[in-house]
């Protein structure tokens, strides 16, 4: 996927920032001998951390112990991961496999257990098999190779990674993420599992601030499928290697910092949404004339996530109506007589009506990989954007057999 960057920032091919390794290997927990299904991310030293974390009333062990980590101190030194299995609904045993799979992970590393993040993602509702995460762990090395961003994959068709460098103080930052997601994505305060890693010296309360509201923007605002997971979060590190004077508000490259950093999540974002089980396009609305950010952002969620547009930009169907009432749907503030929609740049509807266009462009320009459909409420000067996917025959595929 193509990025603008400017001449603050760089983003290049997938690298580890200083002082961080990662190392990958199979555990047993998926079929193929020759897939990674587990591995784990460390920094040298211990890093400030922050994370966001599902909403879902049912969250999963491990989700709900990284959680309580990091709130001890805003700190992690290490993150062990597997897919395959989610650790999910299990209940006690579930909780005193999460907390072992941490301990063997600070075991080997020789660190503090509550130094070390847990994540799972795969079936809900399986016991995890513990001694083959634990043998596995013990085998585990500290390397710069990016085989864990490929262990966490379940039923997404490839890596989602990305690096951007940026100047801080005169001094060169990276950071880097790394996410899967494919179905089951519906966010609220997070989404999918998601790492982010970087040098850059900012202070865990500050980096916990910088997450929440990016991630409002960014991976809150795609949907797959309208379903939010039991072990879906996000989590940050930064540890600090870089040497830069700390980051805050009030700092003269803060601005550079956080563009830098939700180019990464905004990047990650649109990798999960265009790779939504079985989508062929993806898809990225941007609602203009709201009547608050808020609002822009609620329309153009509701806009993606509808079956019926999903369906229509499936079916390369010019029909603009699905697009309208999904807009009704909402509490937004709409100029009902004044609304205007374009899908790829073409006019289909001006002020809330019909305009002139043809319909085999319309069909010609559904036909692309990504279709943006822009959309003007006339209610305000605020705007917002989400991203999704079509819906096809595949998704339903996948997910009716998903566990066989």
């Amino acid at each position: 996927m193509e990025i603008a960057s400017d001449e603050s920032i760089d983003v290049s091919t997938f690298e580890w920032p200083a002082g961080f390794y990662a190392d990958a290997g199979h555990a047993g927990l998926k079929a193929d001998a020759n897939v990674d299904d587990f591995g784990w991310l460390v920094s040298k030293t211990p890093a400030d951390a922050a994370g966001v974390y599902t909403t879902n009333q049912f969250q999963a062990a491990p989700t709900a112990l990284t959680k309580q980590t990091i709130n001890l101190a805003h700190q992690l030194q290490a993150v062990v991961m597997n897919s395959g299995n989610a650790n999910s609904c299990t209940g006690v045993q579930g909780e005193h496999d999460a907390a072992v799979m941490q301990q063997a992970a600070a075991d080997k590393l020789g660190i503090a257990a509550n130094l070390v993040g847990v994540a799972s993602t795969g079936v809900i509702g399986e016991v995890l098999p513990v001694d083959k995460i634990t043998n596995g762990i013990a085998k585990l090395g500290l390397t710069k190779n990016d085989g864990v961003t490929k262990a966490v994959l379940t039923t997404d068709t490839h890596a989602k990674t990305i690096t951007v460098k940026c100047l801080i103080d005169n001094q060169p930052v990276t950071i880097s993420g790394f996410c899967k997601g494919s179905g089951m994505i519906h966010p609220n305060m997070a989404t999918m599992l998601g790492f982010v890693t970087t040098d850059a010296v900012i202070a865990g309360d500050q980096l916990q601030h910088l997450l929440s509201t990016t991630v409002d923007q960014t991976f809150n605002q795609i949907t797959v499928d309208g379903d939010t997971s039991t072990n879906d979060m996000v989590v940050v590190m930064a540890n600090g290697q870089a040497g830069n004077q700390p980051l805050n508000a009030d700092h003269e490259d803060y601005p550079t910092f956080v563009k830098a950093f939700k180019l990464v999540l905004s990047h990650l974002a649109k990798e999960i949404a265009g790779d939504g089980e079985g989508a062929s396009k993806l898809v990225e609305v941007n609602v203009t004339g709201a009547y608050s950010d808020h609002e822009g952002q609620q329309v153009a969620k509701a806009i993606v996530g509808s079956n019926l547009v999903k369906a229509m930009i499936f079916g390369e169907d010019a029909n603009w109506g699905r697009v309208m009432q999904a807009i009704g749907q909402t509490d937004a503030h709409v100029d009902l007589n004044g609304v205007g929609v374009a899908i790829n740049g073409i006019q289909m509807v001006t002020n809330s009506l019909a305009a002139d266009y043809s319909e085999e462009a319309v069909a010609a320009t559904l036909k692309k990989n990504v279709v943006t459909i822009d959309v003007d409420l006339h209610a305000g000067t605020a705007a917002g954007t989400a991203w999704g996917c079509d819906l096809t025959y595949k998704y339903v595929q996948i997910n009716a057999s998903y566990r066989s």
